[in-house]
């Protein structure tokens, strides 16, 4: 029970990340290799202070993580925490699958009875 609770929260914290375009766009930026904060923002029409705040949205639901090397920020992707996202919506296919599975079958079970 603690355990789904934990999941819980942890999907909460990676979804509310992924609800923002900003911050889906900053991800896929990563997904291609690590980034400096300017080299980030430089796309965004933003103050620097609003875009930091989408970043550290990013690294607390740990789908991105920094390092400070002198007075320079980098961040890269955290891809093992997409497996939280990835289990969630795994767990609602199956669900739905077996739930059309056995519509189906009702419904086959109806024309035969025709």
């Amino acid at each position: 029970m603690v355990s789904d609770m934990v999941q819980s929260a942890a999907a909460d914290d990676v979804f509310h990340a992924l609800s923002n375009p900003t911050r889906r766009k900053v991800l896929e930026r990563l997904s291609v290799g690590p980034a400096t904060v300017s080299e980030l923002a430089a796309p965004f029409d933003m103050q620097l202070p609003s875009f930091v705040q989408h970043l550290s949205v990013l690294e607390q639901s740990r789908l991105v993580k920094s390092k400070k090397r002198g007075r320079v920020r980098t961040y890269e992707i955290a891809p093992e925490r997409f497996k939280v996202v990835e289990d969630w919506l795994t767990a609602r296919r199956r669900l739905w699958e077996a739930r059309l599975d056995r519509f189906d079958d009702y419904v086959k079970q109806l024309k035969e009875k025709e």
